[in-house]
């Protein structure tokens, strides 16, 4: 069997009107000897189990199908992960897809990693909001933070914008470095994603930025966890996320000075966006919660707090109490989604 450079992990549930145009789409290269394209189905209701099924029929060398009962996303990715066999992992959702010009670039660079002596822990791209409600699209780049084809520690890593991170769309992990940071994301809970892409960074010793449009994301059709009717309403799988990552977090003493100051930076990325859709709610219940979400991480950790605080100007302001405090959440809402177009 040839080695596989790459394992595609592609949690799936109730996609069969999108698995297609996924996996078709891992599959436009010349040549995919050394590509795994891992389907999990999680137990859906639909057709996705026989498409899946068909594509391992027609592709056997390159596509394997997991079924197993319904876990959530968190549990497909974790059953993808524990079954690939590839150098690198990528988990691609199954509404999503990657281009096939930038596929080249990154699957070219991937092949000169697996025959290297120290090959890099992390390869970075970038992505594309594709939302279909508002017929509009956008893309996340990263020349103002990474030099494009180096290779990189985290020390060499520039400041982020405000609103800029890395999501699991970007990341391409070495698998050895998911297994060795012991991730198991959280059954049956939204935005795990988040965890994803924070929880493993202390194993990441090096990584590579490619300037290449690679993953679309596609947002905007009904019923999806980012539409912000749905985002107020799971608010509290929003919480549990968030407390894992803060339980994640590393002391400033035990990593990098680059790596805390974004972890810390991504970190409170999470806590604006929990405490936006908690102020979003309406509900003075969730306002409550919210100033209990800020107590409970000074309580835990007041160094990272305050780092976070005086470090983040966005998290200064969520933290403004009663209705200016909202007034400021909702307005800032309103124009970052209005610019971007990424909730429906």
């Amino acid at each position: 069997m040839t080695r596989k450079t790459i394992s595609f992990v592609v949690p799936s549930y109730n996609v069969e009107d999108y698995l297609a145009r996924c996996i078709d789409s891992l599959l436009d290269l010349p040549q995919t000897d050394d590509v795994e394209i891992v389907i999990v189905d999680d137990g859906s209701h639909d057709d996705t189990a026989a498409i899946a099924d068909s594509y391992v029929e027609r592709f056997p060398e390159v596509v394997r199908a997991i079924h197993q009962e319904n876990a959530g996303h968190g549990g497909a990715c974790n059953a993808g992960i524990a079954a690939a066999q590839g150098q690198y992992l990528k988990i691609v959702d199954a509404d999503d897809w990657v281009d096939p010009a930038a596929y080249i670039t990154y699957i070219a660079f991937l092949r000169s990693q697996a025959s290297a002596q120290e090959p890099v822990d992390l390869l970075i791209s970038n992505y594309t909001y594709e939302n279909v409600a508002k017929n509009h699209s956008h893309t996340i780049r990263y020349t103002n933070v990474f030099e494009s084809h180096k290779r990189l520690t985290w020390d060499d890593v520039k400041n982020f914008h405000i609103d800029q991170y890395l999501l699991m769309h970007t990341l391409t992990y070495r698998t050895e470095v998911l297994r060795q940071s012991g991730l198991k994301l959280p059954e049956h809970t939204f935005y795990v994603d988040f965890i994803f892409s924070f929880q493993p960074l202390p194993w990441v010793k090096t990584l590579t930025y490619l300037n290449i449009d690679f993953y679309r994301y596609f947002i905007g059709r009904e019923g999806q966890s980012v539409q912000k009717d749905i985002m107020i309403k799971r608010v509290d799988q929003l919480i549990r996320v968030n407390d894992v990552m803060t339980h994640a977090m590393p002391s400033k003493e035990d990593v990098s000075a680059g790596l805390y100051r974004y972890m810390l930076h991504y970190l409170a990325s999470e806590y604006i966006v929990t405490s936006v859709f908690l102020t979003l709610s309406n509900d003075t219940e969730r306002w409550a919660q919210k100033e209990e979400l800020w107590q409970r991480l000074k309580e835990y950790n007041e160094d990272i707090y305050n780092d976070m605080r005086s470090q983040e100007f966005l998290t200064r302001a969520v933290t403004i109490r009663g209705k200016l405090g909202r007034g400021l959440i909702k307005a800032s809402y309103a124009v970052t989604n209005g610019a971007v177009g990424f909730n429906s």
